[in-house]
């Protein structure tokens, strides 16, 4: 029986029996389908059996698009990245991100084997996550995005977070999430000591086959590791 407090999602499996998850948070007024289709492009023929999780976000109002209800981890109320979150839906959805890790836990996929990963406003909850958590996560993964509500946040991060390897990337001529402030979230970051491979691209706010070669280059590394 599903449990209805947990967000929707689309799943994927590569192989029998997954012994790694990799929970991929989309994009504003996006939905779990978004990131679906990129993974036969990422994944590589000597990986072990992966589980990739896409969920929904709830749909809210969201202040910046007249307050049309879509898709969104959070709401938008200003376009200043300082101010652009709103608390309690950064908080929320925290909380139900949490949630499904723990059901991949139950099903055999402890924190050490899972990958969090995210775009744009679902890259800020990878990092809002992450930089809580105290149960290390096998990687965080966060794409075009940057770190809500710095200031609390960098006073919330656990011992523990900073052994989470960080692959961060980011377009150079990015509309949406300026490019500054995704590196000035990375720079804070390192400042806590994470260690972060940071990469930049010649693009908007997307993703290009040249990000996800290095991240599953990346990835490829976690695996190893792990």
């Amino acid at each position: 029986m599903t449990d209805p407090a947990l967000l929707e999602t689309v799943e994927h499996e590569t192989g029998p029996s997954p012994a790694w998850t990799v929970l991929w948070l989309h994009g504003l007024g996006a939905d779990g389908n978004d990131f679906a289709p990129i993974v036969p492009e990422l994944v590589r023929k000597d990986w072990p059996a992966l589980r990739f999780v896409f969920p929904h976000a709830p749909v809210r109002p969201v202040t910046i698009n007249n307050g049309v209800p879509m898709r969104a981890w959070y709401d938008i109320r200003d376009m200043n990245l300082a101010q652009r979150a709103d608390e309690a839906g950064v908080d929320q959805s925290v909380v139900q991100v949490e949630a499904l890790i723990a059901r991949e836990a139950a099903r055999g996929v402890p924190a050490s084997r899972l990958l969090l990963a995210g775009f744009s406003q679902g890259g800020a909850i990878t990092l809002a996550a992450g930089v809580r958590r105290t149960e290390p996560l096998a990687g965080l993964i966060a794409l075009s995005t940057y770190l809500p509500m710095p200031e609390r946040l960098m006073g919330e991060v656990t011992v523990q977070a900073p052994s989470q390897p960080l692959f961060m990337a980011h377009g150079q001529f990015d509309p949406v999430v300026p490019y500054a402030g995704g590196d000035a979230s990375a720079r804070a970051l390192r400042g806590k000591g994470f260690a972060i491979d940071w990469h930049a691209y010649p693009m908007a706010h997307q993703v290009c086959a040249e990000q996800i070669r290095d991240l599953g280059e990346w990835m490829g590394r976690r695996f190893v590791a792990g």
